[in-house]
């Protein structure tokens, strides 16, 4: 109680990107639970400019920098404030926190317990309902049309058969249509009046209509389960088991509790029907696919994410959702609101790393060890910025098992670096044969190609593998990446699991190497991408090795984005190259000669990808796969979207439990598995090994 005094001075409050930041004069009311600003001090006995309910408010210090903080009420309303010091933001910020908790508390105990709260609910005509109390004429259970179904009676047997539980699932559909009609009418009410969306009944009818589906659903899953392995051993060779789905799907199936005589099917876009009637990816090819080149055009596609309009239209959306997750929770298996997806998938992601093929493919033009390494690191630095599509941090989408993404760079060779002191040599026809038969008859062509392909091996962990490669340069990369997601409070953490290794066939070389930590700050204000983590390339060949440090901003002063590095000899310990700047600005190399040089990435020219045209690609390739879902976010209609993502996410879930109850084991397309990790199953070094045998063997 002693720091529960009533405290006030200035403050700086950012209003918008016109008006910007400006002082105000704040005052904490404890007792009524309010923080209140007004103009200036003179105007405190006037009516406050602004006023925020605490009870229930989140107090966030900013991670921008160790002055700003953040008040986000539970009505959706935000202060961003910025104290003059670190130690008057922590003033502020441990005084407001101790106002809102003790407000908070203060509702739970001035509220009915649970039952008698769910009875006051269910009773639709008891005066002592608080309903009732704010508004005589209507209650929640009368103003939301709830009505109690009973189950039909006389349907239980001792083995459930498949008619049965499809009759389930018909009863379930219905309670799940009605549950998301309360939802959103509850989520339709006003923020004020008599009846309001923050309603402490009307939130606890949420979450708990939200947690009881929930359990049917697990409830619902472990009888089929029973069912399948009932049946198991008594079905004829070759029969199979399909998948118990209602007769008539969900979405849009019952309205407030009343039947359609038609099929939703009807009522949905032909594209949703189509997401949800591919067939399973192990009933279609799943043999690998060669892509040529000559088919794909150059990329037009050039979606930013920039816009902020739907997450701060959308912010009590995250403060509910934050208000469920733990710290260090594992997010791998959070169902994400739709608004905060980038457009494009995690797999495309990965290969807009590969942007500056021109850097790339001149890694190999190094003429010693210690040049090719050098060389290896300023591409490595180099990719990050290109792979972000924008400051804001938005989350791509997360790749559906099967999922594949194609594309291919074309570099003019002029554009290529190499170094003047070694005229590269022109190959000998010896290495001319090493060649595989599809570059065949491309030896007078101006330009190098670095062909690109991801799959999505695993859905639980999701990992990735992803290869690229250039045959005229015989250099390639092979990578799978395991992405773990941590809530960390006001961040999310990415933890990127796994190896690379480059390999430069010319010189026999590998490089192995691993993917800092991402992390998105400030979620509930502008979220913005962070790196953090240490890096690790070596080449045990050469004995050459790099260190790189990604830092995180401190949570005092410091810099953003900031990196640190050196390679160096690991035989001498000789430090042979230091690197120092910001991985999204300017780096700065310094070599052991003494020599300096700057790279701007914001001024790195970029070349744009190659992909085949929608009509050309597989169902299962990205683009076509998540077409829809890019198309609604474009058009900025997010309910569409996530109808979308929705019905792509059902399939893979009805198809991975198809997959445990028939014991049937994935095959994954283009990778395979190879002790800890995922390789392409053709790779280059094999093309180029199985060549120079069989040359040999002609010789």
């Amino acid at each position: 109680s002693d720091h529960m005094e009533n405290i006030y001075g200035y403050l700086m409050k950012y209003t918008n990107l016109v008006t910007g930041w400006q002082y105000r004069f704040f005052v904490l009311n404890n007792d009524a639970g309010l923080l209140e600003y007004f103009v200036n001090e003179q105007s405190r006995h006037l009516k406050p400019r602004g006023t925020l309910q605490l009870a229930g408010a989140v107090i966030s210090p900013s991670d921008e920098d160790s002055h700003t903080f953040t008040v986000n009420a539970a009505s959706g309303e935000q202060y961003k404030l910025r104290a003059t010091d670190a130690k008057e933001r922590q003033h502020w910020v441990s005084r407001l926190q101790i106002c809102t908790q003790h407000h908070t508390e203060a509702i739970g105990k001035n509220n009915p317990p649970l039952k008698s709260r769910s009875f006051s609910l269910a009773s639709q005509g008891s005066a002592n309902s608080p309903g009732v109390q704010r508004r005589p004429s209507q209650n929640a259970v009368s103003f939301f049309n709830v009505g109690h179904h009973r189950l039909p009676t006389g349907k239980r047997v001792p083995i459930m058969q498949p008619d049965h539980l499809v009759d389930v699932r018909e009863m379930m559909s219905q309670a799940e249509g009605q549950q998301r009609d309360l939802i959103r009418s509850i989520e339709c009410l006003p923020v004020s009046g008599h009846l309001t969306s923050l309603d402490q009944d009307l939130l606890m009818l949420k979450a708990t209509s939200m947690a009881t589906m929930n359990c049917l659903n697990d409830c619902f899953h472990i009888l089929q389960l029973q069912h399948a392995s009932q049946q198991k051993g008594s079905l004829p060779a070759g029969t199979t088991i399909s998948w118990l789905e209602p007769k008539i799907s969900l979405p849009n199936h019952f309205k407030n509790g009343a039947a359609q005589n038609f099929p939703a099917e009807i009522n949905k876009p032909a594209s949703v029907r189509e997401e949800q009637s591919i067939a399973e990816p192990c009933q279609l090819t799943r043999e690998p696919e060669e892509i040529n080149p000559d088919e794909e055009l150059e990329d037009i596609c050039d979606d930013k994410e920039d816009d902020l309009g739907a997450v701060e239209e959308q912010r009590s959306v995250i403060l509910h959702l934050l208000s469920q997750l733990k710290l260090g929770m594992d997010l791998t298996r959070v169902v994400l609101p739709t608004f905060i997806l980038e457009k494009r998938s995690l797999l495309e992601m990965y290969a807009d790393f590969m942007s500056h093929p021109d850097l790339f493919i001149a890694i190999t033009n190094g003429t010693t060890p210690e040049e090719r390494m050098i060389r290896f690191v300023e591409y490595y630095l180099t990719s990050f910025h290109e792979g972000r599509k924008g400051a804001i941090a938005k989350k791509p989408y997360n790749p559906i098992i099967g999922e594949t993404f194609h594309c291919s760079w074309r570099m003019p060779k002029s554009d290529v670096a190499t170094d003047a002191s070694s005229n590269f040599p022109a190959r000998s026809p010896s290495e001319q044969v090493t060649l595989s038969k599809d570059t065949e008859g491309q030896a007078e062509l101006d330009y190098y190609t670095v062909k690109f392909v991801a799959e999505q091996v695993s859905h639980h962990p999701p990992v990735s593998g992803f290869y690229a490669e250039c045959v005229e340069r015989k250099m390639c990369v092979n990578a799978h990446v395991w992405t773990k997601s941590k809530f960390l409070g006001m961040s999310i953490g990415v933890t990127m699991v796994g190896e690379g290794i480059l390999s430069l066939l010319e010189h026999g070389e590998e490089y192995t190497f691993s993917l800092p930590c991402a992390y998105a700050r400030s979620i509930l204000t502008v979220p913005w991408v962070e790196l953090g983590g240490k890096v690790n390339i070596n080449c045990a060949k050469t004995g050459y090795s790099a260190s790189i440090n990604f830092h995180t901003k401190p949570f005092y002063g410091g810099k953003l984005h900031r990196v640190t590095g050196e390679v160096k000899q690991n035989m001498t310990n000789m430090v042979v190259c230091r690197v120092q700047g910001e991985w999204n600005s300017v780096l700065e190399f310094t070599y052991s000669n003494g020599e300096t040089k700057y790279v701007d990435l914001t001024k790195l020219s970029v070349t744009r990808k190659r992909v085949r045209p929608l009509e050309k690609q597989g169902p299962f390739e990205s683009r076509r796969l998540w077409q829809h879902v890019t198309e609604s976010l474009r058009d900025g209609d997010i309910d569409k979207a996530t109808e979308h993502k929705r019905a792509l996410e059902e399939r893979q879930r009805n198809e991975e439990r198809l997959r445990a109850e028939t014991e049937t084991p994935w095959c994954t397309k283009y990778f395979l598995k190879e002790g800890d990790g995922w390789v392409y199953h053709k790779p280059l070094w094999k093309t180029v090994s199985a060549a120079q045998t069989q040359q040999t063997d002609t010789n």
